[in-house]
């Protein structure tokens, strides 16, 4: 069966591109409703992006290539993502990479074996002022070291493993 979106992100398509002047000019907002629904960005996701918009598949791909934010695989439940730009650098991102991949066991670009982090490099994340920085989801954490960054992935394991175990209570933090 061919990748479809599901009926409220269609509702919400539906409205996006009420703002819009073309179905063109909708292609970030509807790239990222895609990713929101399916996780990543495949082929098969690309293509339904473009039939909805009336383009072609090999525009949708050089849009959603060109921009770091769309994941053209799939991610973990954690991205963490690490600013190696010029003031993240100079104040210790590269030893925060390193820290996290031995701790993590992978190399930037990849994912953990259980599908719970993703570690990339970004460009900027546009905190100079406190920096280094990294982004885990939608979540800014500024003013890093490498032991605050590992306590931050310790925090965050421990909570998908209290998550996994559901009890009284709980719920998903991530």
């Amino acid at each position: 069966m061919a990748v479809q979106f599901s009926e409220e992100t269609h509702k919400q398509f539906e409205d996006v591109l009420t703002r819009y002047p073309t179905k063109q000019a909708a292609i970030l907002p509807t790239l990222w409703l895609a990713q929101t629904e399916f996780g990543y960005l495949s082929p098969a996701v690309m293509e339904h992006v473009a039939d909805l918009l009336d383009l072609s598949p090999a525009y949708v791909h050089g849009v959603a290539t060109f921009y770091t934010m769309f994941y053209k695989e799939p991610m973990g439940k954690c991205h963490v993502q690490v600013c190696t730009n010029l003031s993240c650098t100079l104040r210790g991102a590269e030893k925060i990479v390193h820290c996290l991949e031995d701790r993590l066991g992978v190399k930037v670009g990849q994912t953990t074996g259980d599908k719970m982090f993703s570690l990339s490099e970004v460009e900027c994340l546009g905190s100079c002022g406190t920096a280094p920085v990294i982004q885990v989801n939608d979540d800014y954490h500024e003013n890093q070291t490498p032991e605050s960054t590992l306590g931050l992935i310790d925090e965050l394991a421990k909570q998908a493993e209290s998550a996994s175990t559901p009890g009284p209570g709980t719920s998903n933090p991530l």
